[in-house]
This record gives structure tokens, C-alpha cells and sequence, in this order.
């Protein structure tokens, strides 16, 4: 039996914390969970007053993890924080304003070097599982990256990067991102509750949009890969008004009716001046498990063709393959979980060409 992230989550929501009466997963004591294989690793993250009264919880927690079929190796580091200043609070209150926006044009988010936004016309056609296996390719050939999640109704790259818990703030100002598999990462989902909507007008997009860029201690990063929400609103806007993108690459399925709506999107950087470094057909074909035929399930050549209309590269073919889904799911990417398949060299070595191009 394999073992999954969220089956480690269950059980850890079993052991209760001693001070706000909840389990510890809701609590927000269990960050950075990864699984992989057969070796589970999270970090317990506890009040520093309360350091030594946590210690028999940590254990219980390993102990438990222990007793799960499939886990062979259990990792816990436990790490304790201050609890004077919680982190910044990017869902704002009932009765506050939004943040104010950025006064003046585009500005380098300090300590990046590049921003490329990775964006698509529609929902669903795996932009944002394009942008994690990205992140992570480019974090194997040593590049150092970040991974910001701008989508904000439908974060997932708390889920496709195996990241838990909340972040943490030094002094209630700055906020500190999570990291796993090399990639710095920081997204709406890690501020609030798994199922719970995000019902907010422009000007909040905005403002927190502004935050996550502006107010995240990044550190020193080569690149820092933006993960866009579908179509041309108010976040593409404020990330092109507010910062200094680089370029950007839409990715789209080969279809007609996703290139209409990738065109669209491809238009607004045009608009903003922003450069498109070019374009990724995602779910370019399959080949059948069984007998090795290969089919064109959404058809074939319509993003290349595209590409060549509009004179920008074609950057990448990345196959329909249930693998790349189930990783992404699992909460390794495939280019983590199995890095010498074939469908993680799609993704390498568009990672190795952006780096060769001087993109990232």
C-alpha cells in the first residue's frame, strides 16, 4: 500500500494540541509535510514559551506516523517561534479596508533577479502544474527559485509542493515563505482554511497581491516563477503595473477553443509590454499504457502553430500522462517522484533551455 500525504494528515489529526484544544494539523503546527516513498518528513513548529511542554507531542506525532503502513522513515523536526508577532493577516477583517496599493510604476522585488509569469487563457489546461514542475526543474540545475501563487481564488501549489501550515512573521510586517524540493513558495492557500472561499473584490486582490510580492522575505533568488490565475483581471494587471516581469510564457492545450482564450491572454502582455518567451502545449498527446499508441486526444500542432504566427518559440510539448497528474495530487511534482521518467525530462528540459536563453 502507498502511502499519501493526506492519509498522514488524517492521523495527525488525532493528536490534540495541549493549548488551543484542537488537533495539531488545524492548529497550524504541522508545516512542510513531504511523503515521499516510504519516508515522511514535516516540521512541528510550536510557541518558543511553550517549547518544552510540546516535546511528548512531537513524539506522539512520530510515533504515530510510525504505526502507518508504508512508513518506513519518519522525520520530525521540531522549531519553535515567537508568538509576539503573528504573521501578517492578508484576509484582512470584516470591517478594514483593503490594503493600499503600491504608489509608481514597476519596481524589483528585492533580492529576485527575474520574474516570469506563467499564464494561461482558461482554467484547466495544467498552468499551474506547468509552473510546479517548472519551479522544481529549475531548482535540480541549481538555479535558486521561488514560486509565487497569484492565483488567488483556486490556490494549489500548497498541494502540488507537499506544503502545509501557515507562515510565520518575525514582526508581524514581513512574511516568511515555506520551502520544499528547493523551490521558496508562497500562496493565499497557506493563509487560509483547505475549502474556504476567497470572496473578495479587485482592490484586496490587489492589495494582497502586493503583499505576497513586496512583504515576503524571498531572500536571494535567481528567478521567481508567478503563477497566474486564468484569463486577463485584475491580478495579471496589478503584477505587470506593479513589478518588473521579465516575460512571460502562456501555456495552453491544442485545442481551438483554449488557443482562443490563450490568444486573449497573449494580447494583454502585449499590452502591459510585457515580452512572451513563449508559448507550452500542455496535454499534447498520449500514448496508451498498454499497446503504445500514440493519440492526439485534444489534437495536435495548434500551439505551434501559433507560436509561429506570432514569432515566439515553442517552448515545450508536455505529454497527458496519468503520472503527472497522480505526483501532482501526491504532493511531489513528477520531476521530484520520478525524475528520470520520460515526463520529467519534458519539464527539464525547458528548465535547462530558459537557463541557456538567459530567461532564468
Amino acid at each position: 500500500m502507498t502511502l499519501t500525504r493526506d492519509a498522514v494528515l488524517t492521523a495527525l489529526k488525532s493528536v490534540k494540541d495541549p493549548v488551543s484544544g484542537d488537533d495539531i494539523v488545524t492548529a497550524g503546527l504541522v508545516k512542510a509535510l513531504t511523503v515521499e516513498a516510504a519516508t515522511v518528513r514535516f516540521v512541528f513548529e510550536v510557541p518558543g514559551e511553550r517549547a518544552q511542554a510540546y516535546t511528548p507531542v512531537r513524539q506522539q506525532a512520530e510515533d504515530l506516523v510510525k504505526t502507518l503502513d508504508g512508513a518506513k522513515n519518519v522525520s520530525v523536526v521540531m522549531t519553535a517561534h515567537s508568538a509576539k508577532a503573528p504573521p501578517p493577516d492578508l484576509k484582512g477583517s470584516g470591517h478594514s479596508h483593503a490594503p493600499k496599493p503600491l504608489q509608481g510604476g514597476p519596481e524589483k522585488i528585492p533580492g529576485v533577479d527575474r520574474i516570469i509569469a506563467i499564464a494561461s487563457g482558461k482554467g484547466g489546461v495544467g498552468k499551474s502544474t506547468v509552473s510546479a514542475n517548472l519551479a522544481c526543474a529549475l531548482a535540480a540545475e541549481g538555479r535558486r527559485v521561488g514560486l509565487l501563487d497569484a492565483d488567488v481564488y483556486g490556490p494549489s501549489q500548497p498541494r502540488m509542493l507537499g506544503v502545509s501550515g501557515r507562515p510565520a512573521s518575525p514582526d508581524g510586517k514581513t512574511i516568511l515563505p515555506m520551502r520544499n524540493f528547493g523551490v521558496t513558495m508562497m500562496s493565499m492557500g497557506l493563509m487560509t482554511n483547505e475549502g474556504q472561499a476567497v470572496v473578495w473584490r479587485g482592490p484586496m486582490l490587489m492589495g494582497a497581491l502586493q503583499q505576497m510580492m513586496m512583504q515576503v522575505q524571498w531572500g536571494a533568488l535567481d528567478v521567481l516563477l508567478v503563477d497566474l490565475p486564468p484569463g486577463t483581471g485584475d491580478v495579471q494587471m496589478t503584477l505587470a503595473q506593479k513589478a518588473q516581469v521579465d516575460g512571460a510564457i502562456v501555456v495552453s492545450t491544442p485545442q481551438d477553443v483554449a488557443l482562443l482564450d490563450a490568444r486573449k491572454g497573449i494580447d494583454m502582455f502585449n499590452q502591459m509590454k510585457v515580452p512572451i518567451f513563449g508559448l507550452i502545449e500542455n496535454m499534447s498527446t498520449h500514448i496508451c499504457s498498454n499497446c503504445g499508441h500514440e493519440e492526439h486526444i485534444f489534437g495536435h500542432g495548434g500551439v505551434a502553430a501559433e507560436a509561429a504566427k506570432m514569432g515566439v518559440p515553442l517552448l515545450a510539448e508536455i505529454p497527458l500522462h496519468l503520472d503527472i497528474r497522480v505526483a501532482s495530487d501526491g504532493g511531489a511534482p513528477i520531476v521530484v517522484s520520478k525524475p528520470d521518467s520520460a515526463q520529467a525530462q519534458s519539464f527539464r528540459d525547458l528548465a535547462r533551455r530558459l537557463i541557456a536563453e538567459g530567461r532564468a
